[in-house]
């Protein structure tokens, strides 16, 4: 059995919006470290989903634009 295969109802599909909201922030990351705020925010709002339960508000895209800015990458992969 994988570690798929143990999660319950739902989450599956949960973890994998969320796999693939970190992959966005990690490829936006890399091709945009160090670029203005501005240009890594109108990136994020370009590339993120913008579906109901992400939480990623305009505060949050926000914050994540600002560690982008800097060269972090706060996706974690």
């Amino acid at each position: 059995m994988t570690g798929h295969d143990q999660l319950g109802p739902g989450m599956n599909a949960e973890h994998e919006r969320n796999l693939a909201l970190f992959r966005i922030v990690h490829e936006v990351a890399t091709h945009h470290a160090g670029r203005p705020v501005p240009a890594v925010l109108a990136t994020l709002r370009d590339r993120v989903p913008h579906a109901p339960g992400l939480g990623m508000d305009e505060g949050a895209l926000l914050r994540i634009a600002h560690e982008i800015s800097v060269g972090r990458d706060p996706s974690g992969l």
